[in-house]
């Protein structure tokens, strides 16, 4: 809840594979008995940003108007687009939406450092 209201993030089919794939690697890694990987670490980075965003949506930063990507705004209609730090200098990129009884944050990519900086048009 924020601010009296449900919180619900939701992840992209892009965001989604990153994560499906983040599992699966965790999984059979630790199945051959691997307690920790950078896979693992990630995978936990990004559940824990899952919750810090369901207590606050608004705990990114947000991205200048003028920098938004054209794929966020065609793809997504996304006015408003945030980012917040994952371990290993990966990246998660969201927008933020509601209405009178819920906050709809939703990730559109969760992506390395490097692919970030091509995204938003860095370097």
């Amino acid at each position: 809840m924020y601010k009296g209201k449900e919180v619900i993030v939701k992840l992209s089919e892009e965001a989604d594979r990153v994560y499906e794939e983040l599992n699966k690697i965790a999984e059979e890694e630790n199945e051959k008995g691997v307690e920790s990987s950078f896979h693992q670490t990630l995978l936990r980075s990004i559940n824990r940003t899952k919750e810090i965003l369901k207590a606050n949506p608004f705990a990114g930063d947000q991205i200048p108007k003028a920098r938004i990507p054209g794929k966020y705004s065609k793809k997504y209609e996304a006015c408003n687009v945030w980012r917040i730090e994952l371990a290993d200098r990966w990246r998660m990129a969201y927008t933020i939406t509601g209405n009178q009884v819920e906050i709809i944050t939703f990730v559109m990519d969760i992506f390395s450092h490097k692919d970030y900086d091509k995204v938003f048009g860095y370097r």
